[in-house]
């Protein structure tokens, strides 16, 4: 039985989502503000945290630093804005995923199940190598990706998005296949918006790095393409 940590300042988020969580099979710990949940974090190594970011005192972003100080605890953000700078730092922070106010309950527990399916361990293929194109290489062993020979630094997640779409140049990859790829949800899953803010992040991560020859082109209503240009 995993053990789920729940941490909003709203009862009400703490009780719905307690009920959702030990319907799911999961024990369940909440916290009311940043330092019950550090705490909680010391005394009961949950398996999963689900960290309201909007907090009085320390908020989720202080919190999330401070366990990933001494943990490795996956995390999953609750923001209650609806605009793509929130998520954005979450996951530069190293959080697995976020969810945004106000929700679903089943999605967060889906959410959740599939974080902590790819914590639990999905090893790189053997069959993963480097990729090298014009200005632009990554290499799955070291996770690292270099733009005219300078190191870009992406978070795990972008890594793995920006390695999947450039095994396959030209390929369309739908987000439902990227979802299902990367976070292990089920490709019938509705909400991709975490594909998309990570995509976005991480095309301009590679755009200031000067990569030019290679670009991630979206393909309206369907996915993402890596795509190189062979004059470069």
């Amino acid at each position: 039985m995993s053990t789920v940590l729940i941490v909003d300042d709203d009862q009400s988020v703490r009780d719905l989502l307690s009920m959702y969580f030990t319907k799911a099979d999961f024990r369940t710990l909440t916290a009311a503000n940043g330092d019950e949940a550090l705490a909680a974090v010391r005394s009961q190594s949950p398996d999963l945290v689900i960290l309201d970011i909007m907090m009085p005192g320390k908020d989720g972003y202080e919190v999330c630093r401070e366990i990933q100080a001494t943990s490795e605890v996956p995390v999953i953000f609750l923001t209650a804005k609806d605009d793509e700078v929130e998520p954005i730092i979450g996951l530069e922070l190293g959080a697995d995923d976020y969810v945004t106010k106000p929700f679903n309950a089943r999605e967060v527990v889906a959410r959740a199940k599939a974080v902590l399916r790819r914590a639990k361990g999905t090893p790189a293929k053997p069959e993963q190598k480097p990729l090298t194109y014009p200005q632009f290489t990554i290499d799955p062993t070291t996770r690292e990706v270099t733009v005219v020979g300078q190191f870009v630094a992406l978070t795990p997640h972008e890594f793995d998005i920006i390695y999947l779409l450039a095994t396959k140049p030209r390929h369309v990859f739908p987000r439902p296949e990227i979802m299902s790829t990367i976070w292990g949800y089920d490709s019938d899953y509705g909400d991709y918006r975490t594909v998309d803010t990570h995509l976005k992040r991480a095309r301009q991560k590679l755009r200031d790095g000067g990569l030019t020859a290679c670009t991630i082109e979206t393909v309206w209503g369907i996915g993402y393409r890596f795509v190189v240009d062979e004059q470069e």
